[in-house]
């Protein structure tokens, strides 16, 4: 009964591709409200443009904090003022200061991914995103006022971080509930195009600024940085709330304007029918099961599963190296010799902006179970290799003398960085924030969203540690994550590429295969007709209130 009821909301196949036709110029449903209009609608609209291009921002944010403290670490005012002045009279960082002023930001992004949840189910969506970027804004302000105290730069990376996590919590969450379905993967996927803009970016300015023998090597750097917060704290005020968000908190006429104008349709279309129903349908049975408690994201209707899921993703996302590179670039090719390390960084920097382009066209047209199996097994090849050339061929302590070693690591970190950035490093982000029900999202992507930030703190802190013992040995680890992630996505991992998130949910809590999960649909004869209304509110409301509790048995 209760699988009948779940199958029951949604229409065959042919509907998930409708959305992805090109549109039709006249809407019938905008003449006549009395008839029910089935045109195509247009793939890409002006407004989910502007959307997910603004809070998109919050990705820049990310990736520029992210990528601008591995040019400071080489700089040699920064050095001079919060390294440690060595016995030849020259400065350089001990590994735990190094490890904390690079890793406390990563403690502050956990904190905040995990207590953005609340604020985002309280206030909405876009309020968090506003007051999240002022937290940012603060913790910018408290690393730019001083010039001594590296402990001071480290607290203001920790109070920065807060704003970062959360942001990375929120922004996907915002644009998953607000994309239409045809372009979900790709909006979400934005983020991670905007963290490789911002790491890109950072690597530029950092450049431009590094032979000034003064604080605004690195003050300007940061100063800089007060532009992006500000851009997407105030932006997103003048952007509609999440329609998930506002139909659940009563909101509903909100709702469907707000879906009409990002899908382009009027409220008579199928699309804004379809999606409606489903999010009435999926509010009732979350109504029925009473308030959301923390415990249930691990007992609630396939919760166990998907929480873990989204921790192991958004950890192995971490694992596959990518942040070592990012994090130490400057420190990891001075020691093969590379005489620019800036250069090489801006070099590194575009690859993974540029290549994060295509993944977004990857996301949507060949989905996310093949995309991150291939882009896995691709940087697998890829680390063994870097691996294997720095630990053999590369003379550590006299790098020059082995050029070529040199420059072929930097090839295969280049093509490294191809494999991520069109793979792992958007799909995640899209995956995570899509497998989730309306009831749990906020509280699951925090939780998944802290354990990428966990394994981002653990890494930057232990890896001048790890790097001092084994060298380029290192990279067999991380290598070794990438062939692991390959199983993990295949066995795990549903393919939702062209459905709605509420249809999404339903595939985890019918346990679809996910081997099988891309070719899957309700089976035929059994599919309401969303065109018939039920005959009465009473037949209506007992399919939905019987769902859950045949669900959980």
């Amino acid at each position: 009964m209760g699988v009948h009821n779940i199958m029951s909301r949604f229409k065959p196949s042919t509907e998930h591709s409708e959305a992805s036709t090109p549109a039709r110029s006249d809407s019938y449903a905008e003449k006549d409200h009395g008839i029910v209009d089935d045109s195509p609608v247009k793939y890409l609209t002006w407004r989910s443009f502007i959307l997910g291009l603004c809070v998109s921002m919050g990705g820049f944010i990310f990736g520029y904090s992210t990528g601008q403290i591995s040019g400071f670490e080489t700089m040699q005012d920064f050095l001079m003022r919060f390294g440690e002045q060595q016995a030849d009279g020259s400065y350089a960082f001990s590994n735990v200061r190094s490890g904390l002023i690079v890793g406390l930001l990563s403690i502050g992004t956990m904190i905040g991914a995990l207590t953005a949840a609340p604020i985002a189910d309280r206030f909405g969506r876009k309020i968090s995103i506003s007051f999240w970027s002022l937290i940012h804004i603060v913790g910018i302000i408290i690393q730019i006022a001083t010039s001594t105290s590296w402990v001071q730069v480290a607290m203001g990376r920790w109070v920065a971080g807060l704003g970062v996590g959360a942001l990375s919590s929120v922004v996907p969450m915002y644009q998953s509930e607000s994309a239409p379905v045809q372009v979900r993967g790709a909006m979400v996927s934005a983020f991670q195009l905007f963290v490789a803009f911002g790491i890109f970016i950072s690597y530029i300015v950092n450049y431009g600024t590094e032979r000034i023998h003064s604080t605004a090597s690195w003050r300007i750097t940061m100063g800089i940085g007060f532009a992006w917060p500000l851009i997407l704290g105030i932006g997103t005020l003048f952007l509609p709330e999440s329609p998930r968000y506002a139909y659940r908190q009563g909101r509903v006429d909100e709702a469907r304007e707000v879906m009409c104008k990002l899908y382009g349709v009027g409220p008579n279309h199928t699309v804004i029918i379809r999606e409606m129903k489903e999010m009435k349908d999926k509010l009732e049975e979350e109504r029925n099961a009473g308030t959301a408690k923390w415990h249930e994201l691990f007992t609630g209707p396939r919760m166990f599963y998907r929480t873990m899921l989204g921790i192991a993703l958004q950890s192995l996302q971490q694992l596959t190296g990518a942040n070592f590179i990012f994090y130490y670039g400057n420190t990891i090719f001075q020691s093969t010799g590379i005489s620019n390390n800036y250069i090489t960084q801006i070099i590194l920097g575009a690859v993974n902006f540029f290549m994060t382009l295509p993944g977004l066209y990857i996301v949507e047209h060949y989905g996310r179970r093949k995309s991150l199996m291939y882009g896995a097994a691709w940087m697998f090849i890829c680390f063994m290799i870097w691996a294997s050339v720095g630990n053999f061929a590369l003379d550590i302590n006299n790098p020059e003398s082995t050029p070529a070693a040199g420059k072929a690591m930097i090839v295969f970190t280049c093509f490294f960085i191809v494999g991520f950035a069109t793979t792992w490093g958007p799909i995640v982000w899209a995956i995570c924030g899509e497998m989730y029900p309306a009831r749990y999202r906020a509280a699951c992507i925090g939780i998944a969203t802290a354990a990428n930030w966990t394994w981002n703190f653990l890494i930057s802190f232990f890896t001048p540690f790890i790097n001092s013992a084994i060298h380029f040995a290192y990279g067999y680890v991380f290598a070794g994550c990438c062939f692991a992630a390959i199983f993990v996505v295949f066995f795990f991992v549903i393919e939702s590429k062209g459905r709605s998130l509420e249809e999404v949910d339903s595939m985890y809590v019918l346990h679809v295969l996910p081997w099988k999960s891309e070719s899957w649909v309700p089976p035929e004869g059994i599919v309401d007709d969303m065109h018939h209304p039920p005959s009465s509110p009473k037949a209506e409301g007992q399919a939905e209130h019987s769902e859950p509790t045949e669900l959980r048995e």
